[in-house]
């Protein structure tokens, strides 16, 4: 008497449909959040474009201290730092902070600085007007340059956040431009 199995082939369509529907939810995930962090400013995230300064009262009764922080990521050699770790700002009005790079290397190289805010809900108050983190910023070899950032708090910024930190990463894009690239960025520099 032999013993009948049972058929399993609809459980296992149904586990290989589980299996594949999470990997592509997996892939979604990384753009849903880039969306998410975009409208809600979750994570600190500042745009990356710039800000238009229309005329606004400056609430003078207010100070809010903004600290900077840099740092590289792995693999890229430079000197990077802000020209002064914090300022106070009050509300509406437009400062300028610059920023150090150097290229100690024997290599022209790009870098690109991503921003960073913290807390993450002060982020969507910071308004830059020109920033270098707008650009991938090219830099001869032996080379150091001033890259200057211009900002203004909106005024409608909650009591609360009285301080807050912008840091940068600067990452190496060397790799991802060509030698012609490289050599036309440095000439518009």
């Amino acid at each position: 008497m032999s013993e009948q199995r049972p058929d399993n082939s609809i459980l296992v369509k149904r586990l290989l449909l589980t299996v594949a529907g999470m990997f592509a939810f997996g892939f979604a995930l990384v753009p849903l959040y880039d969306v998410f962090c975009e409208v809600t400013g979750f994570n600190g995230r500042t745009s990356n474009e710039a800000a238009v300064y229309q005329q606004v009262e400056v609430d003078e009764s207010r100070t809010v201290t903004v600290q900077f922080l840099t740092r590289n990521a792995k693999g890229i050699p430079w000197k990077f730092e802000p020209s002064i770790k914090q300022v106070k700002i009050h509300p509406g009005e437009v400062k300028v902070v610059n920023f150090l790079a150097g290229n100690p290397t024997s290599s022209n190289m790009i870098a690109q600085a991503i921003p960073s805010v913290a807390p993450a809900e002060a982020s969507l108050y910071l308004n830059k007007v020109e920033c270098f983190c707008f650009n991938q910023q090219p830099l001869a070899a032996g080379a150091e340059t001033e890259m200057p950032m211009q900002f203004y708090l909106d005024p409608d910024i909650p009591d609360h956040i009285t301080t807050f930190t912008l840091s940068y990463t600067l990452y190496d894009m060397t790799a991802n431009t060509s030698a012609e690239a490289i050599a036309q960025l440095l000439k518009t520099e």
